[in-house]
């Protein structure tokens, strides 16, 4: 289904969680307490299975599951294989920061889910631990071990590109797409939520990945990432400039929080209720959030902030 300048909405992102094993510094707050999670109830598997049908008939072809961290909810496998037999899903893909793909790698991997990205922004076990507030860096990477093994390859890392914090490590972190079952995605940082307050330095853009390391091929321009490859032609690193260098006239996505409000877009403050809404209604509200969706968000640059009010675990990525 298309919007009112074009654009063919065919991607949901789906929040059923915005609690975490991880307090990331840029994400989310410190206290459990200001989580949604900790206040009401969150949809339903039912809820979210009904909404997504709905979705799919409107042309939703690509979910991709979030949080917070989705694989703390009990019941995400059994939601990852529902979602994945509802009619015209052709793709389900999932976003986790690793720690418990030990155990669900492959159960993930065998109710549908055929897509992972990861999200680490550190490869020094000190920094990790800092920027998380109470992550194991040994955890992650015996997640990724294990998605590895359950065939959930490529892996793509998710990157928040941070100055001061992480711009340092461009080069180790480029370095593991080299043999080509990693795919690295740099990130620009985002005034949003937690880091909108963050220092004037830690906002660089999504380009110092080229200066650190020019002899990166331009491959592929996805609309989100910029793609990249080496001469040689082996390995992928991509760089999303969703700051420096918006693609919202190429977005072709909504997101649904995990208190069932559909967000036509990231960085506004419009949210669609949905929840409780059956039948025509729902249908109807679905149609009126893609049909409405904004031809851009607003310019965003340090001091510059994100108009929603919400976090980025209570959103989804």
């Amino acid at each position: 289904m298309k919007d009112k300048y074009g654009r063919d909405i065919t991607y949901m992102r789906i929040s059923i969680t915005d609690e975490c094993n991880l307090r990331c510094l840029y994400c989310m707050p410190d206290k459990r307490s200001d989580c949604i999670s900790s206040k009401t109830n969150l949809m339903t598997a039912d809820e979210i299975l009904e909404i997504t049908r709905t979705a799919a008939d409107a042309g939703i072809s690509k979910i991709r599951v979030t949080g917070g961290e989705p694989l703390i909810r009990p019941d995400v496998v059994d939601i990852c294989r529902r979602i994945s037999a509802i009619p015209g899903i052709k793709e389900l893909a999932l976003t986790t920061n690793g720690i418990m793909l030990q155990d669900l790698a492959v159960p993930l991997h065998e109710a549908g889910v055929s897509r992972l990205n990861i999200s680490l922004d550190t490869l020094q076990t000190e920094k990790y631990t800092r920027i998380t507030r109470k992550g194991k860096f040994s955890e992650v990477i015996d997640g990724i071990d294990q998605a590895r093994r359950a065939g959930l390859t490529p892996i793509k890392l998710n990157t928040v590109l941070i100055g001061g914090f992480n711009d340092d490590e461009i080069v180790d972190f480029v370095n593991l797409a080299r043999d080509g079952d990693v795919e690295v995605r740099f990130i620009e940082l985002m005034p949003i939520g937690a880091c909108a307050s963050f220092p004037k330095h830690a906002f660089v853009k999504g380009d110092m990945v080229l200066e650190r390391v020019p002899e990166l091929i331009q491959i592929e321009d996805s609309g989100v990432a910029r793609m990249f490859s080496f001469p040689d032609g082996r390995g992928r690193v991509g760089i999303i400039s969703a700051v420096s260098q918006h693609f919202c006239l190429s977005c072709n996505r909504i997101r649904l929080t995990c208190d069932g409000k559909i967000k036509p877009c990231l960085h506004s403050k419009d949210e669609i209720v949905v929840r409780g809404l059956h039948g025509d209604d729902l249908a109807r509200e679905m149609r009126r959030a893609i049909v409405d969706k904004p031809a851009q968000h607003v310019k965003l640059t340090y001091g510059n902030v994100s108009e929603t009010s919400r976090y980025m675990n209570q959103i989804g990525g």
